[in-house]
């Protein structure tokens, strides 16, 4: 194979041969040991990985090679070897390595068919894989890298999530945010939420549109991934369905709030549940980790807020104790950030159904706290 120098991004290709030579196999029976008159490959090349239905990919964290989004494999190097896969009909399975040596190493091993390394552009094939790698050679054309970062801006675009946009009141004189307050009402009591704080929240996921749907698949009301329905036994058909889909949400809020017992202080716990419904738990405890180690509150989430948006630079996403890499945290930042100031702005809305709620302090009472929850 030939690199192309005249190209900012390299493409490699190693096509040495040998390890996939036929030999006959050496059988061994009951009455002995013989060879087999069938000849095996000892190699797992092109047509190998077809059957198998899936081709695995090694990398390392980052924007350029992998990451997750909202359940979405994203990165330009995922990009590319996705529509290599869709194009011998297969499969990804991506094994993220801590770093660069680790990812010499498994290829070095042959644990893996490709690498992807953190240079766009630059991929690898084992050895041992001649056919795949001529596959990829005549496939490949430098300007790609270019079309799946644009394929990839679409996608992170504002428009990732087809809804229809309503008011964030619906009617505000009369003090009716929605038309699911009824629900909202209903599914806060089990995880004592102040119901317009879910409110704040499906406005944020959906803008009360029950139909919406992302990029990534998350649907309806609250955005739930289908993944996440199955854990929480909502079914697949069912996920449009406003009751049920608020029903959920509540369920896996639950679940979150569970997850950060450690926090004692209720509010900080919520903006934690609520920035890990956005960015995924796994990010935030990695954001309360460097939080932690620098000597900050873990606990506290203005502190950590500064972690997640820090875990977009390789500083701090290819740190060792970062065990989950890279992540877009200026989104989940601000995702916090505005169904905190849209619940203060429906503050003033009472609950026609449910009278004093326990996140209203009583007039005897001062408050103590900047957010009810």
């Amino acid at each position: 194979m030939h690199t192309n120098r005249s190209h900012t991004f390299l493409l490699a290709a190693l096509l040495v041969c040998s390890c996939s030579e036929k030999k006959p196999e050496r059988i061994v029976t009951p009455w002995g040991e013989v060879l087999d008159s069938v000849e095996v490959s000892e190699g797992f090349d092109l047509h190998e990985i077809q059957y198998s239905g899936e081709l695995i990919m090694a990398t390392v964290s980052g924007p350029q090679t992998y990451y997750d989004y909202h359940g979405k494999s994203l990165g330009t190097q995922y990009l590319l070897v996705q529509h290599l896969a869709e194009k011998i009909g297969v499969r990804v399975r991506v094994e993220v390595c801590r770093d660069s040596a680790e990812l010499a190493t498994k290829f070095a091993e042959g644990e893996i068919d490709l690498v992807a390394w953190p240079t766009p552009g630059h991929l690898e094939v084992n050895s041992e894989k001649p056919l795949l790698a001529e596959e990829l050679s005549s496939w490949y054309r430098p300007e790609m890298v270019a079309e799946v970062r644009e394929e990839e801006t679409r996608l992170l675009t504002t428009q990732r999530v087809r809804r229809r946009v309503f008011s964030p009141m619906l009617d505000k004189k009369g003090g009716i945010i929605s038309h699911y307050d009824h629900l909202f009402q209903q599914y806060s009591q089990p995880i004592r939420w102040d119901w317009r704080l879910m409110a704040a929240q499906c406005y944020q996921e959906s803008t009360f549109d029950p139909k919406a749907v992302s990029f990534a698949g998350a649907k309806g009301l609250m955005q739930i991934m289908p993944g996440t329905a199955d854990v929480l036994g909502l079914p697949r058909d069912k996920m449009y369905d406003p009751e049920q889909n608020i029903a959920a949400a509540s369920k896996y809020l639950g679940q979150l709030e569970a997850k950060f017992s450690d926090i004692r202080d209720r509010v900080e716990r919520t903006n934690f549940v609520l920035a890990s419904y956005n960015g995924g738990i796994h990010h935030i405890r990695d954001a309360m980790a460097l939080a932690q180690r620098d000597g900050k509150n873990p606990h506290r989430w203005r502190e950590v807020a500064e972690y997640v948006l820090k875990l977009s630079t390789p500083k701090y996403y290819d740190d060792p104790i970062v065990k989950y890499g890279y992540m877009r945290g200026s989104e989940t930042v601000d995702y916090v950030d505005k169904i905190r100031q849209r619940h203060q702005g429906y503050m003033g809305v009472k609950s026609p159904h449910l009278g004093f709620h326990p996140s209203q302090p009583r007039k005897s009472e001062k408050r103590k706290n900047k957010y009810d929850i």
